[in-house]
């Protein structure tokens, strides 16, 4: 999945969102396996897989949160507050 940009993943569904969340999991799992039995050409692209699968999961929690009701966003305040 080389970085896909945040406005690549504003245009996926839900479904596919998930879905390359778990690819990008994988490969990363895969990779990280390859480098510490006979290590990587460029074991940059490990730091890259890490970066697709942060913004993966921003997306995701985006849309998590826009979802919310008001009520939900309120309350999710309150404890944000409470904590400082």
């Amino acid at each position: 999945m080389a970085t896909k940009k945040y406005i690549e993943l504003q245009e996926f569904t839900d479904e596919n969102l998930a879905n390359e969340l778990a690819e990008t999991k994988k490969q990363l799992q895969k990779l990280e396996f390859d480098h510490a039995v006979k290590g990587l050409d460029n074991p940059l692209v490990i730091r890259e897989v890490r970066r697709d699968i942060a913004r993966l999961n921003t997306e995701a929690r985006r849309r998590e949160l826009a979802l919310m009701s008001p009520e939900q966003k309120a309350k999710r305040a309150r404890i944000i507050n409470r904590r400082k």
